[in-house]
């Protein structure tokens, strides 16, 4: 039993024997008979024994009770970068799951940003064996090249074989097309995604925030949509050209949602996801220069922020992500120019994204792309609500209102722009047996 309240108090227990008794909870869950009812929930080592609509009444180590609690199966992240092996000053292991944890992840997939990448068995055996009986479950995505260089294959095939759901070079973007084509071509062979991030740097040499009136006005180098839309529209062609799916990490432009929604109503295997912060924060943010807002892809427009949330809608895009890159203060409390990219997201991305997306989605879709959509990509399981079953679950509050300090980060690192700023929407903890 791993198991994590936030409120009032920290509590983590590794107990298999314990009891919980999970009182009057909204179920939000699209697939279960229980959802949008209030139920009572028994978790015996670590198993779903009772889920009711009646008053549970049986004698439990822990009761969880507070007003407006909702309960959902476990969310999931895909691109949390733990720092580890090689920069643990920034992140470890141990904190990036607790991190996780904080912001009611159960499971998250490692991008392979260390030092050594994460680029053959011995990396990816290294993750798996650190992170085990960690509070969340931890995928490595192991390096589709030779130190994330897009030049050589890396050792795909021995990497699945020791536990790498998937494989990408993390936030560098793989220049040269062949040899994408080729590990598409390699990939599809033994059935393990490929994830890209979209961004042509030729197009824009040394810029650092999205092209236009805000970074004209404050005297920075811009990145112009073209240079995401152009690696879309080329990927899309690879993809199409080897018959592979392929995974756009992170996109951020108006231009990359109809290039894609058009490759996918063409049949081709593309999917796709963006950063929680693209959903609602446009580059008029950048105005006090605060190097937490520097981030990859850039913050762009309020006409690119739409057409993000509509292609969400549509299920244009498939994935919301916390994108959590810890940076220490080393690297960030600089002038702009010289910051590194990059903020923490785990703990804070459901706030976020409760108080200015599900407006506009709604609570269950938001919800269901955090918890179905990372797992079907990867091919793993998901967790049932259901008695006999074992625990993996998220307890929130979606109507709670609560500022965001630096007393919630359970990172290392504390690269966040919202620290401060008051969200609706609060994780109460996570259960996973």
């Amino acid at each position: 039993m791993l198991f994590l309240y936030n409120q009032p108090n920290i509590l983590f227990s590794r107990d298999k024997s314990m009891k919980i008794l999970i009182k009057q909870a909204t179920v939000v869950n699209a697939g279960s008979k229980f959802n949008k009812k209030i139920v009572d929930i028994l978790i015996d080592s670590g198993v779903i024994a009772k889920v009711s609509e009646s008053t549970l009444n049986d004698v439990a180590d822990k009761v969880i009770e507070a007003e407006g609690l909702h309960l959902s199966i476990g969310w999931a992240d895909i691109t949390a970068n733990f720092a580890d092996p090689g920069f643990e000053y920034k992140e470890d292991m141990a904190s990036g799951a607790a991190a996780a944890q904080a912001g009611g992840y159960t499971a998250v997939g490692v991008q392979p940003a260390t030092q050594p990448a994460l680029h053959s068995k011995s990396e990816i055996e290294y993750v798996v064996a650190k992170s085990a009986n960690k509070a969340v479950e931890v995928w490595p995505i192991g390096s589709l090249f030779v130190a994330n260089e897009g030049k050589d294959l890396a050792e795909l095939y021995d990497m699945k074989l020791a536990g790498a759901v998937a494989f990408s070079d993390a936030k560098r973007p793989i220049a040269d097309a062949g040899a994408l084509s080729r590990a598409l071509q390699y990939s599809g062979g033994i059935n393990t995604p490929i994830m890209v991030l979209p961004y042509d740097k030729t197009v824009a040499p040394g810029g650092m925030v999205n092209e236009g009136e805000v970074a004209t006005r404050l005297g920075l180098k811009g990145i112009p949509a073209l240079a995401e839309e152009l690696m879309v529209a080329r990927n899309i062609k690879l993809a199409e050209y080897n018959n592979a799916p392929l995974h756009f990490t992170a996109i951020s432009t108006k231009g990359s949602v109809k290039l894609i929604k058009e490759a996918k109503a063409a049949g081709l295997k593309i999917t796709a996801g963006v950063n929680f912060y693209n959903l609602f924060q446009t580059d008029d943010a950048l105005t006090g220069f605060d190097s937490n807002f520097k981030v990859t892809p850039p913050l762009r427009t309020q006409a690119d922020v739409d057409a993000l949330v509509e292609g969400l809608k549509e299920c244009t895009i498939e994935i919301i992500n916390a994108d959590h890159s810890p940076e220490n203060i080393e690297h960030k409390d600089v002038e702009f120019d010289f910051a590194a990219y990059g903020m923490i997201g785990l703990e804070v991305a459901f706030a976020a994204l409760n108080t200015h997306v599900a407006p506009k989605i709604g609570l269950e879709k938001l919800v269901n792309i955090l918890t179905e959509n990372p797992r079907k990509l990867f091919g793993k399981a998901i967790p049932e609500f259901i008695e006999g079953a074992k625990a993996n679950l998220t307890l929130f509050n979606p109507a709670e209102k609560f500022t965001f300090a630096k007393a919630n980060i359970r990172s290392k690192s504390k690269n966040s722009p919202y620290i401060g700023t008051e969200f609706t929407g609060r994780v109460v903890g996570t259960v996973r047996g």
